[in-house]
């Protein structure tokens, strides 16, 4: 009798713990690139940026745990977790979920490149709209990302957050609070000024870094 073949290919898509506003990230999984579970669970905790290592794999309908590669199902879809219980949210629905707010409030609401010249101060964009920079609290790595926002439509904060909460993707989660970068707290959109940096907060302490300094080119 011949051994089994190597196990096929598998696609799954593995959400964050507790996290409402993320719409999971896709991992292929074969025996070449994952030679144990661990290893899965050691790039999941890489690539999710999760603040403690991810040592569990939960189904998101009914919180069965995964204990090996075999458990596994190709189009799965799975909640990645530490050593806490597993948080009982819609994740099936995240990403059909819009945030709150019409959609023609959002159409400036999006990250775009510099180049489309709405970086620096006193610029102005054809849909009315002015940008900043967001850095990433504790983060003296990646530079800061260019936020795009509407002058003349009232802007829902909770709108905003959910925004950066997608595009920011900090290890501690969904962006809850966000601060000028000598730490004061910024409450309403009309607070935001065009061409000013400011850095994203989750539930943790906004880190007093020199983000500035060392993640702006200077002229």
């Amino acid at each position: 009798m011949s051994p089994p073949g190597p196990a096929p290919a598998r696609t799954v898509l593995i959400y964050r713990n507790g996290d409402r506003f993320f719409p999971g990230r896709k991992f292929l999984v074969t025996p070449r690139r994952f030679l144990t579970f661990e290893a899965l669970l050691d790039e999941v905790t890489q690539a999710l940026h999760t603040p403690l290592a991810v040592r569990n794999l939960y189904t998101p309908r009914h919180g069965r745990g995964v204990t090996g590669l075999g458990d596994l199902r190709d189009g799965g879809r799975y909640v990645a977790a530490g050593s806490e219980r597993l948080r009982k949210l819609d994740y099936l629905n995240q990403e059909r979920k819009e945030p709150r707010g019409t959609r023609k409030g959002l159409q400036c609401l999006a990250v775009v490149p510099l180049s489309h010249g709405c970086g620096n101060a006193g610029s102005s964009c054809a849909l009315g709209c002015f940008s900043c920079s967001v850095f990433r609290n504790g983060d003296l790595l990646s530079p800061p990302f260019p936020l795009e926002l509407p002058k003349r439509i009232p802007l829902e904060w909770d709108t905003l957050l959910a925004t950066l909460t997608e595009k920011v993707e900090l290890a501690s989660g969904a962006v809850s609070k966000l601060c000028r970068l000598d730490g004061t707290l910024v409450c309403r959109g009309e607070e935001l000024e065009n061409g000013q940096h400011y850095v994203a907060v989750g539930k943790e302490e906004y880190k007093a870094l020199p983000y500035w300094e060392l993640l702006v080119p200077q002229e």
